[in-house]
């Protein structure tokens, strides 16, 4: 099942701890990464700026992501590469277990391996206009294969994330410029609607000049115990964001279901994560079974039509009509 709307919003402010050191006369309040949708994937993108001499690095956004990384086998060229001694401080921030020279490797730059540096410019903002674009001297990332970039979207050459680890952008942002340790995220469901991500505080002020910040409605985020990534340095918790849902509701009505699926249990199975690398809701199969069977009746007046791939319920959009809120489809609860 698809549902779209002209426009979403999506606001997320979140804490990190960090480390990063940043040589710069002119200290932000906040930073600002303008971000767009991918149509063909549906993922969101962003660019930044790293390398001497800068060149724009155009990233995939991974809102639970452990780190930045980029691909490096090919035509990675920097005067500023810097790798990260073995038991440096870098790399024990990291939680890497091996960094470079650890098994003699000798670094050059682009070349593969868990920790590296680089300069990084990002623009400056006050929540309302851009500011002057400041630099990371030893940005943190990861270099990698260019196999990792299957299935992100084409121009692509890495992933920025945001996850809580002490590596990841927010972290590093905040550390190197001495700002709160919080971020806000506001996507688009639109490809012709961009959007941003801020990183320090408030305000954020969004077009026509609406302050986002003083509309927010806030839920708890919960920390998963066990990791979640198919790729880790070390077993600390997930960097992955969870909601605590207790319930689903469509048309005031719940829908029954098995709701220990909805904890995450001893070995991290379960719970809600908040993602921005899937396009669609993805739910547990017997959660998904009766969700499609409660949401079909409130439709049941809508032809239904060939299911398109992944989903598993479609209908015929001309004999649906539309609200101020967008398409006339039964209310969905969390």
């Amino acid at each position: 099942m698809a549902l779209s709307s002209k426009f979403l919003l999506f606001c997320f402010l979140l804490i990190f701890i960090s480390r990063s050191i940043a040589k710069t006369s002119f200290r932000p309040k906040a930073l600002v990464l303008p971000v767009t949708k991918d149509g063909s994937t549906l993922q969101y993108l962003t660019q930044i700026k790293q390398r001497t001499p800068l060149v724009p690095v155009k990233l995939t956004l991974d809102l639970g992501g452990q780190f930045l990384w980029v691909v490096c086998e090919k035509e990675y060229v920097s005067s500023s590469y810097r790798f990260a001694p073995c038991h440096s401080a870098p790399c024990s921030l990291a939680n890497a277990p091996y960094c470079f020279e650890c098994f003699g490797t000798k670094p050059r730059p682009g070349f593969n391996g868990p920790v590296s540096m680089d300069v990084a410019s990002i623009q400056s903002t006050d929540g309302k206009n851009p500011g002057k674009v400041v630099s990371v001297p030893k940005l943190l990332f990861v270099c990698a294969d260019s196999f990792h970039l299957t299935d992100l979207a084409k121009g692509v050459t890495g992933m920025a994330g945001l996850g809580r680890t002490k590596i990841s952008l927010p972290s590093l942002f905040s550390s190197a410029f001495s700002f709160k340790r919080k971020f806000a995220i506001c996507l688009s469901s639109s490809t012709k609607a961009n959007g941003a991500v801020f990183f320090g505080d408030g305000p954020y002020v969004m077009l026509p000049g609406v302050d986002v910040s003083k509309s927010l409605t806030y839920t708890p985020l919960i920390l998963n115990p066990v990791t979640t990534a198919t790729l880790t340095f070390t077993d600390l918790p997930s960097s992955d964001y969870f909601i605590e849902v207790k319930s689903i509701k469509i048309n005031g009505h719940v829908i029954p279901m098995n709701t220990s699926l909805l904890s995450i249990d001893k070995k991290g199975f379960g719970g809600t994560k908040i993602s921005t690398v899937h396009p669609y809701t993805v739910l547990e199969s017997s959660i998904y079974e009766v969700f499609i069977e409660a949401f079909t009746k409130g439709l049941a007046k809508v032809p239904r039509v060939k299911p398109v791939s992944p989903f598993g319920a479609c209908f015929n959009s001309t004999h649906i009509g539309s609200t101020r809120a967008g398409a006339a489809v039964p209310q969905i609860d969390l």
